[in-house]
């Protein structure tokens, strides 16, 4: 998959998409990082990406132009899936982020000051928020967004079942809790039932884990899990109310 940036900030993405996971995914030739900086396109003589709003208010606008003129030099070479980071959009998922790493290529836009031209919406296929609060420009969303669509990239990741067995892959619920060596750290146990063999008592222990770890942490996420009615006995022995 290619993965084209538009930002007023490139130097920001160096660190995150050329280390760990995603540097060696480049490495590989699964992934390619493209950064591209809005304002090298802006046709004012200093450079200025953003202005006043009409109709006055607080903080500045970006401009449509040097945002048109960065995105037609992008797509130049083709196409691809044209995405906004802004606080308005689509929440972000694990299905989302499956859905969009079937794409060939994603083009992600980070906005910044108090928000974009709205003609510039013109340009985009999808809105993408990463939460329910402001920050202060794109490019932080814009990492989270490429992270968490490449973990569902085949060769991404070391482990081929790693993206599925995490918090909200495994039905809607929150992951299991995990140890490993020694057994014994500091008096310490790791529980009997891990150490003893029996894949499908550790399985029945693991499944009852993320039913009590998601009643305590994220009750609201049982509501639309995929439960059996074995799930929901051992949740109400255990003080859940469905509503």
């Amino acid at each position: 998959m290619r993965i084209d940036v538009l930002t007023l900030f490139p130097e920001m993405f160096e660190g995150v998409f050329h280390t760990s996971m995603l540097g060696r995914a480049e490495e590989k030739g699964i992934l390619s990082f493209h950064t591209h900086d809005i304002r090298a396109y802006s046709d004012n003589k200093h450079h200025n990406t953003d202005d006043y709003a009409f109709g006055g208010g607080a903080g500045m606008v970006m401009m449509a132009q040097p945002v048109f003129d960065c995105m037609e030099a992008v797509l130049a070479g083709g196409s691809a899936r044209r995405i906004l980071m802004t606080p308005r959009g689509r929440t972000l998922s694990p299905e989302y982020a499956m859905e969009l790493s079937k794409e060939d290529r994603l083009v992600i836009l980070a906005g910044h000051y108090e928000g974009l031209d709205e003609r510039i919406s013109e340009l985009i296929d999808d809105e993408i928020s990463i939460g329910d609060y402001v920050l202060t420009g794109g490019e932080l969303p814009a990492m989270v967004l490429v992270d968490c669509v490449s973990r569902f990239i085949p060769g991404v990741l070391g482990c081929a079942e790693s993206a599925e067995d995490e918090s909200f892959s495994n039905d809607g619920l929150l992951e299991y809790p995990q140890y490993t060596r020694p057994a014994d750290f500091r008096g310490r146990l790791v529980p009997e039932v891990l150490l003893n063999g029996n894949h499908a008592e550790i399985n029945k222990w693991r499944r009852r884990q993320s039913l009590l770890k998601t009643l305590k942490m994220r009750p609201d996420l049982l509501e639309k899990a995929a439960l059996t009615k074995q799930d929901i006995a051992f949740l109400e022995e255990n003080g859940y109310e469905k509503q």
